[in-house]
């Protein structure tokens, strides 16, 4: 697990979200990565039963393919848990206190590619039946500090994502000098995540 960029990919008018994908994954290609199979991250999110004055508390449980038999619980707050996936056991022995929300589960899911050091994942985002967009995932696994290689993961970034390059995720703005870990990629996907919810069409 090495320093890891997620963004959101547009999408234009002239083309579909497959069409996005598919010029994304020739412009990776063209690099010379090769694809080595498929990956997905989700979320589901909990709500409390009893609201509390001001809000609703939220947790949300999430899983990543890289990690199989993980389960990251994060809240509304930023607190998270790391467990295996016997929590959603015991979140659904919980049903007194916490119920899934009525929106569906959202998840980013795609293909991975590898490129030497460097790790590709381009993910169709979809909440429930509804495909909501594009997001990237790029990973500089030999190193697990920000600042001695951002500007390398910019660079390589910048070689199939021209203007679109993306600035640093407040996620790892806030730890540049500390190590990274696999939770800084999930606090990522759960903000896009987010930000897809809210959009058009979003629950």
């Amino acid at each position: 697990m090495g320093v890891t960029c997620v963004c959101q990919w547009p999408v234009t008018e002239s083309r579909t979200v497959q069409q996005t994908v598919e010029m994304l994954t020739r412009r990776i290609e063209v690099l010379g990565a090769v694809k080595t199979g498929n990956f997905c991250v989700d979320c589901e999110t909990y709500q409390s039963s009893v609201p509390t004055i001001n809000s609703t508390k939220l947790v949300h449980l999430m899983h990543n393919s890289e990690q199989p038999l993980t389960c990251f619980s994060i809240t509304d707050t930023g607190a998270f848990l790391v467990a295996d996936n016997h929590l959603e056991g015991i979140m659904q022995k919980l049903k007194g206190f916490y119920t899934p929300r009525k929106s569906a589960r959202v998840e980013s899911k795609g293909q991975r590619f590898e490129l030497g050091d460097f790790l590709v994942k381009v993910g169709i985002v979809s909440i429930g039946p509804h495909t909501k967009g594009i997001l990237v995932e790029v990973e500089y696994t030999p190193c697990i500090i920000v600042s001695d290689c951002w500007n390398l993961l910019s660079e390589f970034m910048q070689s199939f994502m021209g203007n679109q390059l993306p600035s640093m995720p407040t996620t790892l703005l806030a730890k540049q000098d500390l190590p990274v870990t696999p939770v800084d990629t999930m606090m990522q996907y759960l903000e896009h995540f987010n930000n897809f919810k809210k959009g058009p069409g979003g629950r």
